[in-house]
C-alpha cells in the first residue's frame, strides 16, 4: 500500500489539471475548491483529492456547465443520500440547450453559405463597397436569429 501523498504547489497543480493559478484562487474564492492548506511560509499546498475535485471541475466546465450546475453535481457526487437520476437530469437539461446552440448554428452556417455563395455569383472580384454581403447583412433576418 503505498502511503506516499503527493503535495502540490498552486503552480503545480494548475498545470497537472490544465488550469491557470488564478482560475484555482477563483474557485476557492468562490467555495467549488476548499481553502488551501498553507505552509508556515504562507504558500498554498494541495493534494491529490484537490487535483481531482478540480479536474473534475474543469471537466464540467469544459462540456459547458455553469458555475451553478457544478456546484449541484459536486455536492452530488459526494452524496449518498441523493439519487443519480439529479444528475442524469441536469446533464439532460444541459445536452437539451447543447441541441439548441448547435440548431442555431446550422441555420446561422447555412445563411453564411448562402452569403458567400451570392457574392460569388454577383459580385467577387468588384469593388467592396457593392458586395452584396452588405446588402444581405444590413436586411432585417427572417425568422430566427440567423434566418
Amino acid at each position: 500500500m503505498n502511503l506516499h501523498i503527493r503535495v502540490f504547489t498552486i503552480g503545480t497543480l494548475a498545470k497537472a489539471a490544465g488550469v491557470s493559478t488564478p482560475t484555482i484562487r477563483y474557485y476557492e474564492e468562490i467555495g467549488l475548491l476548499p481553502p488551501a492548506h498553507r505552509t508556515a511560509g504562507g504558500q498554498r499546498t494541495y493534494d491529490d483529492d484537490d487535483l481531482g475535485r478540480l479536474t473534475f471541475i474543469k471537466q464540467c466546465r469544459d462540456f459547458g456547465f455553469g458555475i451553478d450546475q457544478v456546484r449541484v453535481l459536486l455536492d452530488l457526487s459526494i452524496s449518498d443520500s441523493r439519487d443519480c437520476t439529479e444528475t442524469r437530469d441536469i446533464a439532460q437539461l444541459h445536452l437539451n440547450e447543447v441541441r439548441e446552440k448547435l440548431s442555431e448554428l446550422r441555420l446561422l452556417e447555412q445563411r453564411l453559405e448562402g452569403f458567400v455563395s451570392r457574392c460569388n455569383v454577383a459580385c467577387a472580384g468588384g469593388p467592396g463597397q457593392d458586395c452584396v454581403i452588405f446588402k444581405d447583412m444590413s436586411a432585417p433576418a427572417k425568422g430566427g436569429c440567423c434566418g
